[in-house]
């Protein structure tokens, strides 16, 4: 899908955006003319890339650096995020993405530490409260807030039970916020993904039986593919999804159907 520019004068702020999926929605939020925050945890060398893929493509972008899932996380998010704010003349965001995510796969409840739990808890669900929460008076009236979520969440997981009970936890944080920012006309949404191939998917993706059992489980026939979830999220984010609040848009191929 080609730019259509119609986010033009707006700033978005994209979590774990330096790669994967969260590199594929920057680029296309930058692509239809917004300002892109782009977060990184500890990956500096590959958020730059992603802001130098969106120079050469003609857009505008800044780094924000913030480990999440620590003390102080929300702090060092919020304080890159003004100094970029400032610096592009901007004092407020009108599109915010949470999409950076900790999955540890694998792990059952027979084996999922304390230590373990309480991370994924810290960075997929108290990371994006606080945030949400610390960022609203700065969200625009008429803004837009996704988040990411997981097929996991309507299909068990044969990869662990902690990644999707976090995710499950933010759909009804997502809910529950639309209905609460409705009088601002901020629309609060999610996109569901399925089998995606990304640098993080490929060990698993790379394995032939397991990538014909997740395309057999796909109505579509294929794998997902970064593009297929950026395309969704771009959509959310534009005045066309004005009336579309609350809900998940399912952009899995019809995985399980």
């Amino acid at each position: 899908m080609g730019s259509t520019g119609s986010l033009h004068g707006k700033v978005a702020l994209v979590t774990g955006s330096s790669r994967g999926i969260g590199r594929g929605i920057a680029e296309r939020l930058a692509r239809d003319g917004a300002l892109v925050a782009v977060h990184y945890g500890s990956n500096e060398a590959a958020a730059e890339e992603t802001t130098a893929a969106i120079a050469r493509a003609g857009g505008r972008s800044f780094l924000v650096g913030a480990e999440l899932g620590v003390p102080g996380d929300v702090d060092t998010l919020t304080a890159g995020l003004e100094s970029g704010l400032r610096a592009h003349g901007e004092s407020a965001i009108g599109i915010l993405v949470h999409n950076a995510g900790l999955n540890l796969m694998g792990r059952s409840i027979e084996v999922l530490t304390p230590e373990e739990f309480d991370r994924m808890v810290a960075v997929n669900v108290k990371a994006p409260f606080f945030l949400t929460q610390r960022l609203l008076p700065r969200l625009r009236d008429g803004g837009r807030i996704i988040t990411i979520s997981s097929v996991s969440t309507r299909v068990a997981s044969a990869h662990g039970i902690g990644y999707p009970l976090t995710k499950g936890a933010l759909d009804v944080f997502s809910r529950t916020l639309a209905k609460y920012l409705g009088p601002r006309e901020i629309t609060v949404n999610s996109v569901v993904v399925g089998f995606t191939r990304t640098d993080m998917t490929a060990e698993v993706l790379d394995d032939p039986v397991n990538l014909e059992r997740n395309i057999g489980l796909t109505a579509l026939g294929r794998i997902g593919r970064v593009p297929d979830i950026a395309d969704a999220v771009a959509f959310l984010a534009s005045d066309d999804a004005r009336w579309i609040t609350g809900t998940k848009l399912d952009a899995t191929g019809g995985v399980n159907l």
